[in-house]
């Protein structure tokens, strides 16, 4: 099962027809995919399954109702093993963005963690999941796919965040707090340490 956040509310595209009675479920074959996002947008729907019997297939049919922004993103630690958590608009979130010509997408989550935050001496040590949500700029909707990599840095000076790009603040984060830190972040966020089984929440 794929969780897409839209406007930080779940649509599950799934092949599986669960008993819950929480949720509106719509079939791949009869929803206009755009107009169940538009709905979700503006609150009309708070949680959503789509369902297929080939979930892959429903990814592919969102890929070509929406353009796709691909994104890569950062779980960092330092040696003391706290986490480098970035506050913009608000809210709490890790750093990522979107990929440049020419880089892998390894490449791109290093660069951006190192833009964002102005962390470096970073190394990759694991791959981990990918994210999607939906967001509407400048009027049209998009697919962000983050791909998250788990990374280290022996980085020791004061991380300082991008200011054109919003952030106000870096912070490296205990592990204890960071079940309070994500009170006030994306459900995006929260699914990552939950799969990740990095923190319990």
């Amino acid at each position: 099962m794929y969780k897409v956040f839209v406007n930080d509310k779940p649509l599950f595209l799934t092949n599986k027809i669960s008993k819950e009675t929480d949720f509106q479920l719509f079939l791949l074959e009869s929803i206009d995919i755009k107009q169940l996002i538009v709905k979700i947008f503006q609150n009309k729907i708070q949680k959503a399954y789509l369902y297929h019997p080939d979930e892959s297939e429903i990814l592919k049919t969102l890929k070509t109702k929406i353009p796709v922004n691909k994104a890569g993103g950062g779980l960092v630690y330092n040696k003391k093993g706290e986490v480098l958590f970035i506050f913009r608009n608000g809210k709490w979130d890790l750093p990522k963005g979107g990929t440049e010509k020419g880089e892998d997408i390894e490449q791109t989550a290093m660069r951006e963690v190192e833009e964002e935050t102005g962390v470096n001496q970073l190394r990759v040590t694991n791959k981990l999941q990918k994210t999607y949500h939906v967001f509407k700029r400048n009027g049209i909707y998009k697919l962000k796919i983050t791909h998250w990599f788990e990374m280290q840095s022996d980085f020791e000076g004061v991380p300082v965040g991008q200011l054109d790009e919003g952030i106000e603040k870096v912070a490296w984060i205990n592990p204890n707090d960071i079940p309070d830190v994500l009170k006030n972040s994306y459900e995006n966020i929260k699914l990552l340490f939950e799969e990740e089984k990095k923190i319990n929440i």
